[in-house]
């Protein structure tokens, strides 16, 4: 019997392209497995354990030199990957590893001496430096490169910009210092939560996959939604919300669960390119939904100085809002295109998939308890996650199948490429952050964004909104999270607004570039699972995911959405939110009962919208949700009326 989740690739001497397995690949895989081992050893704090002193950036640098010496030797300069590295490459890839193996080694000597003896630092700063920008560029594209390397030429000339956006002299050396080997650059908080949170929570996410998890999620999924008209896309949106959250990237949940949702969606009727669009928006959506947020919930925690259930109590309401909407739309397209419930050949019984799986959500349950309870560091706790999933995978199985030992090692590789990526775009977000520190520019910068909008909220939060999409593009979550935190955050809490509102609202029109043309790489690769038109894919995606355009705004202007207030407050936002989604979604459809002509849209739209915004978001908002509550119901009542007399 194979072993649950066993990729042919490791069951066999061949690759996932049918080519054999070489020295090169095994190379990468010794590599892959050690960059996992040594983010488990150190989250695990076994050098403290053995009483042995390892300074956080010696062990920064030793992922780093593991994460470069990865990069050249597995993707190649075209970024494709796979087969023998070039000389090129070699090189680069060695002189990454003893460029950072050197750093760990003698960091703390260096760093006593780096004041009056920087040679040393100058010439182990400029081979990370280098090295750092072009494996950026064969993992994340030329556009986030080009924002590096913009940021550091700033660095240098700042001094010379006119106006606000003036920077402070730096010079090349220091600059390249502080870039390369401060705790305010390269090695700082970016970094060391990719390289512990990160690395924990895709090892997690890759050991559920292969054991079954996604699978048994997915099944779930199908036995609750697959009765109900348009079960296809609610099994879509419920598994991609379930699987989405540990995932940490978009494209990566769309390629797990997006196989298996986008065929079923197409057989029950449902348009190629909305069935990509559910897929694509159910995904990106599950990067915002607690308790792990793609990971992103641990890094804000950090930034803001709260305490991580802050957090996700704050996330909680708008991200069930999130897939409120989609549940609603999926229902109301479903009634409106007659498309019924999946046929029930295809529909496994539920106890069935219990029995199968029944032990999968002990991992999160103690993954909970432990982050809220027990009080663990995150990635402590998903170290304590991931030994009950191995007890579970190993002892239990899923479906009579059991994760052996070829399996695991197969999880470790996958889950060391699968950070690989954070890791190197963390690294280079933190050369901006040391940038923005260095020269004055995140003060200027605030100051011009703050002077755009000539103090109004609502300007600001348009042009906010605006970039966070633009530099959010192509990028994985924790990525656009850490550089629209450092560069956008700050300005919106400048004007008064809750700081963890600022950084949630960052965080989810960052999230929004998954689906927004021109770069929806998100939607891209759900069209191209289910055969569609990317861009048509896209704009289906848009459609869908309207709230995340409209909901940031109403909890920046009233924090009771994130839950802060008092419960009346709160219970009253909560309430109306939600009323107000549906009709507005009603509206976007437009379909209730039956079909409804232009006028009828625009009406049950504008109650929508009246009901989303909180009763103490400004004065006369209570007014405004009580007239979108009074409309609403006029308006249902009346459908509900017509529908009854053509019965």
């Amino acid at each position: 019997m194979s072993e649950a989740g066993a990729e042919p690739e490791i069951e066999e001497n061949t690759t996932s392209d049918g080519s054999p397995k070489g020295f090169w690949w095994w190379v990468i895989s010794v590599l892959a497995v050690l960059l996992v081992i040594v983010a488990v050893l150190w989250s695990g704090d076994v050098a403290q354990m053995l009483r042995v002193q390892v300074y956080r950036e010696q062990f920064l640098a030793l992922m780093l030199a593991l994460s470069l010496t990865l990069v050249f030797l597995h993707i190649r300069a075209d970024r494709q990957t796979g087969g023998r590295p070039p000389v090129f490459d070699m090189v680069a890839a060695a002189l990454g590893l003893g460029a950072g193996a050197y750093l760990t080694a003698i960091y703390p000597v260096l760093a006593e001496e780096i004041e009056y003896d920087p040679l040393r630092g100058h010439i182990i700063g400029g081979i990370l430096f280098v090295l750092l920008i072009e494996a950026l560029r064969r993992v994340a594209g030329s556009a986030l490169t080009v924002i590096v390397i913009a940021f550091v030429a700033y660095g240098l000339l700042g001094h010379l910009v006119p106006g606000r956006l003036a920077g402070l002299y730096v010079s090349p050396e220091r600059l390249l210092i502080k870039l390369t080997l401060d705790t305010n650059g390269l090695l700082g908080t970016p970094l060391t939560i990719a390289s512990t949170v990160v690395v924990i929570f895709v090892l997690f996410g890759t050991l559920l996959n292969r054991a079954g998890g996604a699978q048994f999620f997915t099944d779930l999924s199908l036995a609750s939604m697959g009765r109900y008209r348009g079960g296809a896309a609610k099994i879509s949106i419920l598994a991609s919300s379930l699987f989405g959250s540990i995932s940490g990237s978009a494209v990566s949940n769309v390629a797990t669960t997006g196989i298996v949702t986008i065929p079923l969606m197409r057989k029950s009727g449902f348009r190629a390119e909305t069935a990509a669009g559910v897929e694509a928006v159910a995904s990106t959506g599950g990067q915002l939904m607690p308790p792990i947020m793609g990971a992103s919930a641990f890094l804000m925690a950090t930034f803001l100085e709260i305490g991580y259930g802050e957090v996700v109590l704050a996330a909680l309401f708008p991200a069930i809002l999130y897939y409120v909407a989609l549940f609603i739309q999926a229902d109301l397209r479903a009634a409106r295109a007659g498309i019924d419930r999946v046929p029930e050949e295809n529909i496994p019984p539920a106890g069935r998939v219990l029995r199968a799986g029944w032990a999968f959500p002990l991992p999160f349950l103690v993954l909970i308890g432990a982050l809220f309870w027990w009080n663990y560091p995150a990635e402590k706790a998903g170290l304590v996650a991931i030994g009950v999933l191995l007890v579970v995978a190993v002892i239990v199985g899923h479906d009579g199948r059991r994760l052996g030992p070829i399996a695991f090692l197969a999880s470790l590789r996958g889950g060391g490429i699968a950070a690989l990526n954070i890791v190197i775009i963390t690294g280079a977000a933190g050369l901006i952050i040391g940038v923005l520190n260095a020269s004055g520019l995140s003060f200027g910068l605030t100051l011009l964004l703050v002077q755009i909008s000539q103090s109004s909220l609502l300007v600001l939060l348009i042009v906010a909104a605006m970039i966070s999409i633009i530099l959010g593009m192509g990028m994985p979550t924790i990525g656009v999270y850490v550089l629209l935190a450092a560069l956008v955050a700050p300005s919106i809490a400048k004007l008064g607004v809750e700081p963890i509102a600022a950084h949630l609202f960052v965080l989810y029109f960052g999230m929004m570039s998954m689906i927004t043309p021109p770069v929806a790489i998100a939607a891209f690769a759900a069209a191209s699972l289910g055969n569609a038109g990317p861009m048509r894919t896209a704009w289906e995606a848009m459609r869908f995911g309207w709230p995340a355009y409209v909901v940031p705004f109403l909890f920046v202007l009233s924090p009771s959405l994130l839950l802060i207030g008092t419960p009346w407050d709160v219970a009253l936002s909560v309430t109306t939110a939600i009323a107000g989604v549906w009709l507005a979604s009603v509206a976007l459809v437009g379909f209730l009962f039956r079909p409804m002509n232009p006028l009828l849209r625009i009406l049950f739209g504008v109650s929508g919208l009246a009901l989303l915004v909180p009763a103490d978001a400004f004065e006369g908002a209570l007014a405004l949700d009580i007239a979108g509550a009074v409309g609403g119901v006029l308006l249902t009542v009346n459908e509900l009326r017509v529908a009854r007399t053509r019965a």
